[in-house]
């Protein structure tokens, strides 16, 4: 990740004055957001972009949690336009007074609208009258991991060392990454055409303390460039994960300010896609260690089959022989873990204290003395410094496997191994904290700055109450505004009656009714359709049973977790017309196919989570100590929350039309089904079944 933490703040101060700083500027964020968002304004006016009293609203209520630092949660439906209704006055504030705005999203898609369309049309809003000309060369930055920029001076160094540091074979990889060097601009390995070797990049990105302004030019070196751009901008874009994991290491507190800021001193904040914050924040505070990041740092030191490392050139026989010891114990370990508790399930919640010997504990204590004391060899330099930085790994990685096993936070945290990685061969200790809203009130809401929740779904059925309970300030000013669509000339929703509640014994009856609805429904609606899931065998079965009928018909099928990844296979589908498009879980949220190339969502059922998974069964667990109920305090509202975001793929502009068709009969049989009802933006609904769909059935053609 991209640490700032040799530098005091983003924006220094100046440190040739001694006087009193001065005064403050006006605050001009309110005053200019009335004029370029109300009726007649500079929005309507110059631009000809239509008036939205929403987008108005919010712009507003942004503004004047800028200017008094204060937190402020708002839901903005799709189409009020919320980005431009928070970057022009967050822009303005950040400007006159010298602040940095952090925007945070959970999609790349976000991302991408976010620089390469928004952030291009604010500069044109700027320009377009005098009153607000000068804001428009505001300067703006990625923030992306630190790992992910090359370091000139790491690559000098793996050049000349590179027969200590790698084996043969590697060498023709570091070249070509040295040639790549030559004509990079921004150094990412994104870039890099194929993706570089993990183990060569390892050696030479910039996550090392060796990438640092003592020892790398500031032309030469890509990261060292970013970090300079990341200082001098007004507006940072981050996603949400690199924002926590910032957060979860310290953030503002460890970049110079122990009071004010989130991420950086004294900056202001806004989480886009806000409904998916708890879920990530709760996946950055806890603890998580696995068998191939133990096993990479060691072999980082020193790798006995090809005898390359760091501790090749650096260390003694004796503490390559240390490393050695430690690989074994490493194996040792999880390879227990692995044949006690993951044979049979991928997820294993641990209940109880020491579930396995602590065979990594002496190895790694041993190894981490042992490059400590090699480090002190060195006079103060490149060589200690990478050195003291691997032995503080070793620390982290020795300490965190301990805590695991003692289960160090057994009230508020909950415990679990899981295998990863695309083979699952992975093995993984997590922990995770219950209740995350505690450290979302004092790592954002306390911070003393400006803290904006967005999305276009936080609400359950306009109620608002459980997101702020999630976030930890159940009184924290918070606002609705509907999206201006209209819903009820744009949406038909239709109901199937008939599909049977998916039993054991009527399992097969289930997917071949499903299935059969799928077809029929895709067949009569002109344009493209997303069938959404909730489970990937479901979706499997009913695949099996569709696509040869699609392939006949020479339609588009695609489906997740086959064809290609998220991002690749909304783009096919945009691109396709009339394809159809299978997804589960994370294709329920930030999917965005305007247009006839998405003309239906069909959802297959309700999507309740089982709470199989450790977090949420020990959530669970807590509600229902405390006299609760888990259903319709967890499960029941994050159902809610899913289906709304289901829902809101269809209709993304103006001008979309389309049919939302719902296949599970749960929504008219249980009285629960009435809070999803209510969430669907077109209030009126039409049954249908297999006797009459033929009639009733007419969507959009």
């Amino acid at each position: 990740m991209i640490g700032l933490r040799d530098d005091t703040s983003p924006f220094p101060p100046d440190s040739d004055h001694d006087d009193a700083p001065p005064a403050p500027p006006p605050t001009l964020a309110p005053e200019l957001a009335a004029k370029l968002f109300g009726e007649g304004g500079i929005l309507q006016n110059a631009l000809k972009l239509e008036h939205r009293p929403q987008q108005a609203r919010m712009a507003s209520a942004v503004a004047d949690a800028v200017v008094h630092d204060t937190p402020l949660v708002f839901e903005a439906g799709t189409g009020v336009g919320k980005s431009l209704a928070y970057l022009l006055p967050g822009l303005i504030h950040a400007v006159d007074h010298q602040r940095q705005l952090i925007v945070s999203t959970h999609t790349i898609a976000l991302q991408e609208q976010l620089d390469r369309k928004d952030i291009p049309l604010c500069r044109r809003v700027f320009k377009a009258d005098p009153a607000t000309e000068r804001y428009a060369d505001f300067k703006s930055a990625v923030l992306v991991g630190k790992g992910n920029y090359l370091c000139a001076t790491r690559l000098a160094t793996a050049l000349r060392d590179k027969h200590e540091l790698f084996a043969t074979p590697e060498h023709a990889e570091l070249q070509r990454i040295a040639a790549w060097a030559e004509t990079t601009t921004d150094g990412l390995r994104h870039e890099l055409n194929p993706p570089p070797n993990p183990d060569v990049w390892e050696l030479v990105n910039a996550d090392s303390s060796s990438c640092a302004r003592k020892y790398c030019d500031p032309e030469k070196c890509p990261y060292q460039r970013a970090k300079a751009r990341i200082r001098a901008a007004q507006l940072i874009i981050v996603n949400h994960s690199l924002l926590f994991a910032h957060i979860a290491a310290g953030g503002a507190a460890a970049n110079g300010s122990a009071e004010k800021g989130v991420l950086f001193p004294d900056d202001l904040v806004v989480l886009d896609e806000a409904h998916t914050v708890p879920e990530v924040a709760t996946d950055y505070f806890g603890l998580r260690l696995s068998s191939y990041g133990i096993d990479r740092m060691l072999r980082h030191l020193y790798n006995p089959k090809t005898r390359r490392g760091l501790l090749q050139k650096l260390g003694s026989p004796e503490e390559r022989q240390l490393v050695a010891d430690a690989l074994e114990a490493n194996h040792q370990f999880f390879a227990f873990l692995q044949e006690t508790f993951l044979l049979n399930q991928s997820i294993v919640r641990i209940r109880q204290e020491n579930c396995a010997e602590a065979w990594l504990d002496g190895p790694l204590l041993a190894l981490q003395k042992a490059v400590r004391t090699r480090a002190d060899k060195f006079d103060e330099g490149r060589e200690r410094e990478e050195l003291l930085e691997q032995a503080g790994k070793l620390r982290t990685a020795q300490l965190g496997v301990k805590r695991f096993l003692a289960l160090a936070e057994p009230d508020d945290h909950v415990y679990w191994l899981e295998r990863t990685g695309r083979r699952q061969t992975v093995i993984a200790l997590r922990s995770a904290p219950i209740d995350i809203a505690p450290q979302l009130k004092e790592t954002l809401l306390d911070r003393q700055t400006a803290v904006v929740f967005t999305s276009a779904t936080l609400a359950v059925a306009d109620d608002i109450k459980p997101f702020l309970v999630r976030i930890g300030s159940p009184r924290v000013r918070a606002e609705i505004q509907h999206s201006p669509f209209d819903y009820a000339r744009n949406m038909r929703v239709y109901l199937a009656a008939d599909v049977p509640l998916p039993t054991r014994e009527d399992a097969k009856l289930s997917i071949e009714v499903l299935a059969d609805h799928i077809d029929f429904c895709t067949r009569r609606t002109a344009g493209g359709t997303l069938v959404l899931f909730t489970s990937y065998a479901d979706m499997q079965r009913v695949a099996e049973i569709v696509e040869p009928i699609y392939r006949g018909a020479h339609r588009p099928f695609f489906m997740q977790g086959r064809d290609a990844s998220r991002t690749d296979l909304a783009r096919m589908l945009r691109e396709a017309g009339d394809g159809v498009l299978f997804g589960t879980e994370s294709f329920w949220t930030g999917i965005d196919v305007p247009g006839d190339a998405l003309s239906q969502v069909i959802i297959t059922r309700l999507p309740f989570q089982v709470p199989t998974h450790p977090v949420l069964e020990a959530r669970t667990e807590h509600v229902r100590a405390r006299g609760g109920n888990p259903f319709n305090e967890i499960t029941l509202p994050d159902a809610l929350m899913t289906f709304r975001q289901g829902v809101g793929r269809l209709i993304r502009s103006q001008r979309d039309r389309g049919v939302i068709t719902v296949l599970d009969s749960r929504i008219l049989q249980k009285a629960y089904g009435r809070q999803f009802l209510s969430c669907l933006p077109q209030p009126r609904h039409v049954r249908f079944n297999r006797l009459n769909r033929a009639e009733i059935f007419q969507p959009y053609l």
